[in-house]
C-alpha cells in the first residue's frame, strides 16, 4: 500500500479538498508521528550539501517540516533554517526538537498563504511534503523564495520491492478486506521501475528552473509488530479510514505479523532527492 498518497476518492469531493483533508490528518497525533516516522540516511544530507549547497551559513527554507526529521540534521550541519509547517501540533514539536539550536525558526502557517520574507533563500527543501502543497502554487512560490541560482530540493519516499517480500503480498488481503479503495493485487514496485519524472516535468513547464538532478538511496527498516502499527497510524490513507475499518485492518495486520513472521517485518523504502536550480 503506498504511503501518504491521495487515495482513490470515497466521495465526490474535488481533489483539492481531499488533499487538504488528508494533509490535516498528520497533526491529529503529532507525538505519534514524531516517535514513529523514521529519519533519513546520512547520505541524503551529503547529497544535499553537494547538489543544493546546504552547509554552514546557508539560508534554508523548509516547506512542511513535520516534527523536524530533516530540520534537526540540517540545523546540526550549520544551516540557518526557516521551517514552515501547517500543523500547529507538529510545529510545536519541531520547536521542541530544535530547542537550543541557533539559527532555526519554525513558523506555523500553510506555505501557500505564508508571506515570503524580502531576503531570498539559498535553498528550499521539502521532504515528503511537496506533494501536499497546492500544485497551482508550489513551484512558482518556491522559485520566488530563492535567489537566482538557488536550489529547490525535493525528497520523495516510496515503499519498494524488498525486505519481507512475502508479508507485503499476504497483507494485501487485509487491505482488500477493510479498505475497498485498495486495487486488487497491489504490490510494491521494484526500485528500478519507479519513475518520478513528473516532478522534473512540472518544474520544466514552469520555466523557472533548470534541469533536475536525481539521487536515490534504498533503506531497509525493520519493525516489531507494535512499531509497524504505529507507523501505519501516521499514514494519511490509514487515518482517513472509518474507525471500525481502521481498527479491523490493524488487527488483521498484527495477527499476520505475529502469526507468520515472528513479530518482525522489514520494509524497503526508496528515498529520492530531486534538485533543480532557479534560472
Amino acid at each position: 500500500m503506498p504511503d501518504d498518497i491521495i487515495r482513490r476518492p470515497r466521495d465526490d469531493r474535488p481533489e483539492e479538498s481531499r488533499r487538504a483533508y488528508l494533509s490535516r490528518t498528520f497533526d491529529e497525533d503529532a507525538e505519534l508521528y514524531d516517535r514513529a516516522r523514521p529519519g533519513y540516511p546520512s547520505e541524503l544530507y551529503d547529497d544535499l550539501t553537494e547538489l543544493a549547497g546546504t552547509g554552514p551559513g546557508s539560508r534554508v527554507l523548509e516547506v512542511g517540516c513535520g516534527t523536524g526529521q530533516v530540520t534537526v540534521p540540517l540545523a546540526g550541519r550549520g544551516c540557518r533554517i526557516t521551517a514552515v509547517e501547517a500543523g500547529p501540533s507538529m510545529a510545536e514539536i519541531a520547536r521542541r526538537n530544535l530547542a537550543g539550536t541557533p539559527g532555526a525558526e519554525v513558523v506555523t502557517a500553510r506555505f501557500e498563504e505564508w508571506p515570503l520574507p524580502v531576503a531570498p533563500f539559498d535553498v528550499v527543501v521539502s521532504a515528503t511534503a511537496f506533494h501536499w502543497i497546492d500544485p497551482a502554487v508550489r513551484v512558482a512560490k518556491a522559485a520566488d523564495a530563492l535567489r537566482p541560482g538557488g536550489a529547490l530540493a525535493v525528497v520523495r519516499t516510496q515503499h519498494v520491492l524488498g525486505g519481507t517480500e512475502e508479508f507485503f503480498v499476504e497483507v494485501q488481503r487485509c487491505y482488500e478486506r477493510f479498505d475497498p479503495a485498495t486495487p486488487p493485487g497491489l504490490r510494491p514496485p521494484a526500485a528500478a521501475a519507479v519513475d518520478n519524472a513528473d516532478h522534473a516535468e512540472e518544474l520544466a513547464r514552469s520555466g523557472r528552473f533548470g534541469s533536475t538532478v536525481f539521487r536515490r538511496h534504498e533503506q531497509d527498516l525493520t519493525y516489531g509488530t507494535s512499531e509497524y502499527l504505529d507507523l501505519l497510524r501516521t499514514f494519511s490513507g490509514h487515518r482517513a479510514l472509518p474507525e471500525a475499518a481502521r481498527n479491523g485492518l490493524l488487527h488483521c495486520i498484527a495477527n499476520l505479523i505475529d502469526g507468520r513472521y515472528g513479530g518482525r517485518v522489514t520494509k524497503r523504502v526508496l528515498i529520492e532527492l530531486a534538485v533543480s536550480h532557479r534560472r
